[in-house]
Formats: structure tokens, sequence, C-alpha cells
């Protein structure tokens, strides 16, 4: 008998979220690596994404009303979890659980409200109460979870996530299209992406910088407030959200990425420019130091003349040492062939069925 599984991909509604790609790339690989003598899949989707693996998959389309009569949702031996919050859980204790965190962001941003973070705090709890087996993305984010959540005793693994680039190499077309070397950074225009920092890098050179992704108008002014203090408004251009052809252009063409973001459980823009070889300037904060290794560069602070010293520095040893192959290398570590197969070892420890 075959044992059913079922991937909760409801998080994966918003297309440009990196929680889509997580879902799709690693449902894919989960596809790709099961034995189909011993797993069957399906996925729980949004409605919007009724065939979101192909229309020979199997799905189970979301309903509020599953929150309460699961009777749709009992016929599976695992059921995983791909977001720490998830809205459904099953209700069924005979389904083993496996929940993944990617992180616990919200005490870094909430920090100064403690009755809001004794609420998400709440509500991943929960889910750690109901799941039989934890998996987290990083070993930053297991720590945070080992500090903060009653893990109860049980297993607390870490699991990379993957990184799966799309190259279209006859591509030449870029939203907007940069006219001199410049800064790529990508990441919704939030506080916590901290990119309002970056702007201080064009003193005293010619560099442009690029910051794609979702537009936020507060936050996009302090960026450009902090462009029109160090005089390069000029040089500071916000795409927007971009295709993933625009993507893989800008990430080519780049002559530095730079993500000081605040909080990240994994960092997936980061593996994304290392795959290309790019010097990368990272927040040492947060799991960024952890996937990045001592092939990127980190701003321990961000005071503009010591970024500036860190970049200047760090383009410098770049081009002397040229260590394009060791960094991706590294970014190539990031496998969702071998995520997908340590959580089938998972899936298959928790039913046990751990025959090789």
């Amino acid at each position: 008998m075959k044992n059913r599984i079922i991937l909760d991909c409801l998080a994966a509604k918003n297309t440009v979220s990196g929680l889509y790609q997580v879902c799709l790339n690693l449902g894919n690989a989960l596809l790709r690596h099961a034995d189909p003598s011993r797993e069957e899949f399906s996925f729980y989707v949004h409605q919007s994404q009724p065939d979101l693996f192909g229309g020979d998959q199997r799905y189970i389309i979301h309903k509020e009303s599953y929150r309460f009569f699961q009777h749709k949702l009992q016929a599976c031996d695992v059921w995983h979890s791909s977001i720490q919050d998830a809205r459904i859980k099953p209700l069924n204790r005979r389904i083993k659980m496996v929940l993944t965190i990617h992180d616990l962001n919200f005490l870094i941003q909430r920090k100064g409200e403690p009755s809001k973070i004794k609420k998400y705090l709440g509500r991943v709890q929960a889910s750690v109460n109901r799941a039989d087996h934890i998996v987290c993305i990083s070993e930053y984010t297991r720590q945070t979870v080992l500090e903060h959540l009653r893990t109860h005793g049980k297993p607390v693994d870490l699991i990379y996530n993957g990184c799966t680039i799309n190259e279209f190499p006859d591509f030449d077309a870029p939203v907007y299209r940069p006219s001199r070397p410049y800064i790529f950074a990508l990441g919704a225009l939030v506080p916590k992406k901290n990119f309002h920092v970056l702007p201080c890098l064009l003193k005293n050179n010619d560099y442009e910088l690029v910051i794609s992704g979702t537009r936020h108008n507060e936050y996009e002014r302090l960026i450009m407030q902090q462009a029109d203090q160090f005089g390069v408004t000029n040089r500071v251009r916000l795409t927007g959200e971009i295709s993933e052809k625009d993507k893989f252009w800008y990430y080519k063409h780049c002559t530095a990425f730079a993500f000081p973001s605040l909080a990240e459980g994994f960092g997936l823009p980061l593996v994304e420019a290392m795959y290309y070889g790019k010097p990368a300037f990272i927040a040492a904060t947060t799991s960024l130091p952890e996937i990045g290794g001592d092939l990127a560069y980190r701003f321990n602070h961000f005071e503009p003349e010591y970024m500036q010293d860190v970049f200047e520095k760090g383009m410098q040893n770049y081009e002397r040492a040229k260590p394009m192959q060791a960094i991706r290398e590294r970014a190539l570590k990031y496998s969702w062939d071998q995520a997908a197969m340590d959580y089938l070892s998972v899936y298959r420890k928790l039913i046990g069925d751990t025959n090789q």
C-alpha cells in the first residue's frame, strides 16, 4: 500500500512571493524523487491554482470549511504544512504532520510590541503542538525556534531550501537598462529589507543602484530621501516587480549584489546572485552569514562611511581573488533535489517505512 502524502501549497497563491517558489520547486522535486511504488502525492492548493503542478496530478482545492470539516483531507498518512502558521492543520491525530518553519522574523520586526509578538508566537506554537516532526530552513531559524518555542522533545531538523535558476540566454530587453555598471538588490520594498542604507554606496563612484520588488510608497520615499542626501537620485532606479526574464538579466549583468536585510530565514536572492558568481554584500544578521559563508562581504553595521569602505575593499578583493567559481559552487549546494530527498526521508520515518 502506498504512503499517501499531502503537501499544503496554499501559501503559494501569491505568485511573486518567495513561498510560491518554495512550494512550486519543492513539489516538483518531490515528484521527481518519490518512489511511485511507495509514495502518492496530493497537493492542497488555492482555487486560483487548480493545476499548479500540471493537469495529471492530484489536487484538493481549498475551502474555508476545511478548518472544521475535513472529510476530504482524511485520505493521507502525512500532511506537510509548508508554512509555520498554516490555516489548515489535520484534526485527525492518526495523520502525521510535518511542519516547515521558515523564520520567526516577527521577533525582529515587532520588537517593542510584546503583545503582537505573543500573538504571533501563539500561532506558531499551535502548529508546533500539532506537528510530529519540525523542519527549519536554516540553522539560524532552528536555534531561534529552540529558544522561543516549546518543541516537546519532537525532532527539529535542518533542511535547507534549494535554489532553482531560470536562465534566458537570448533575453536582452529588461524593464530598465542601466547605462552604467550597477549594484542590484531584490526584494519587497519594506523596512525589514533595509534597502534605504544602500544609496550611500554610490558616493565617489559611477555605479547605479537598481532595486526590484513590490513597491510600497512610504518606504520607497525613504529610499529616495537617502538617495537625495547623497546626491545620487539620478542613479537610483526602483523598477517594481519584475519577470523571471528580467531577474535573470539583472543578476547576469550586475557588478555586485546587495542584500542588507535585517530579517531572513534563508535568503533566496543571495543564493541566486551567488549562482552567477557575483560579489554579494549582506547584513551580518540572522541567516545571511550562514548562507553566504566566507564568500559574502558583510556589513556589521550601516554607518555610511563604514559601508562605503566595506564595499570598496570587497570589490578590490573580488577583483584580486576572482572567487567566481567558489561562489557559484556554494550556491549549487542549496538544491531542491537534496531538500526533496531529505523530506522523503522524514515522511518515511514518520510512517515507519524505512526500506531503502
